[in-house]
C-alpha cells in the first residue's frame, strides 16, 4: 500500500465509486514519524482539561467576609488558641486546602508541540496500517446503505472521517448513523479523536491542508 519516495510516501486513494484508484503523495514530516509517547500524553491531558476545566471552587479564610478581632483572649481561657471566625475549624469559616477553581491553570503548550503531537500520532496510525485516504467526495451521498457498502469493501470500522468541507457536506447524511463513525473537519482534526478511533479516513484536500499547515507555519 506504501512507497517510499524520497521525503514524501505514495498512498493509495480510496474512492467511493470503487473506480481505478490513484496515488497521492504525502510528506514523511507528516505520517513517517517516531512517536513520542510521553509528548503525545501532556497534549492529550492539555486538550481534555480544555474540554473540561475544573470550575470548582471553595473559599479561603482570606475569602471570607466578616470580622478579623480575636474571639477570645490568647492566654488564660483554658481552650486552644484561636484567632478569627474565619478559621476553616468553625462553622461557615474558610475550607482548608480546597479546590480552587482558575487557580487550576492548564499548562500551556505552544502551537508547534501541538503540530508535533499530531503529526507523529498520524504516523503512528500510517505504520499500523490504519490510515487511509479518500477522494474528495464531489456528489451527495444520500443512502446510508450505500457509505456503509464502501466501508466494507474496504474493511473499515471504527472510524474517523477527517473531511474537507464539501466532501463532509456530501457524505455526512449517509455517514452519520453509522455506528463507530464520526465525522470532523480539517481544521478540527485533533490527537484525542485520532487515538479513540482505530482507523483513520482523510479526504484528499483535508490531508493537504493539514500538511500545509504542519509545514509551512512556523508558530
Amino acid at each position: 500500500m506504501l512507497k517510499e519516495r524520497k521525503n514524501k510516501m505514495k498512498i493509495k486513494l480510496l474512492n467511493i465509486e470503487n473506480n481505478k484508484s490513484e496515488s497521492i503523495e504525502v510528506s514523511d514530516k507528516l505520517i513517517n514519524l517516531k512517536i513520542n509517547h510521553k509528548l503525545v500524553k501532556n497534549v492529550v491531558d492539555w486538550q481534555l482539561n480544555h474540554l473540561k476545566p475544573r470550575v470548582a471552587k471553595t473559599k479561603q479564610r482570606n475569602e471570607i467576609k466578616g470580622s478579623t478581632r480575636k474571639i477570645y483572649a490568647q492566654k488564660g481561657t483554658g481552650g486552644a488558641r484561636h484567632a478569627s471566625r474565619k478559621a476553616p475549624l468553625f462553622v461557615g469559616g474558610g475550607v482548608a486546602h480546597g479546590p480552587k477553581g482558575s487557580v487550576y491553570k492548564i499548562k500551556k503548550i505552544n502551537k508547534k508541540v501541538r503540530r508535533l503531537a499530531l503529526a507523529q500520532t498520524l504516523s503512528k496510525k500510517n505504520i499500523d496500517k490504519n490510515l487511509f485516504i479518500l477522494s474528495d467526495v464531489k456528489k451527495e451521498i444520500k443512502k446510508t446503505k450505500d457509505f456503509n457498502k464502501f466501508l466494507i469493501n474496504n474493511k473499515l470500522s471504527n472510524v474517523l472521517i477527517v473531511s474537507d468541507k464539501e466532501s463532509e457536506k456530501n457524505i455526512n447524511k449517509s455517514a452519520r448513523n453509522i455506528k463507530n463513525v464520526k465525522i470532523i473537519n480539517e481544521d478540527g482534526t485533533n490527537i484525542y479523536d485520532i487515538l479513540k478511533f482505530k482507523n483513520i479516513l482523510l479526504t484528499s484536500s483535508s490531508i493537504k491542508k493539514i500538511q500545509n499547515r504542519f509545514l509551512n507555519e512556523k508558530n
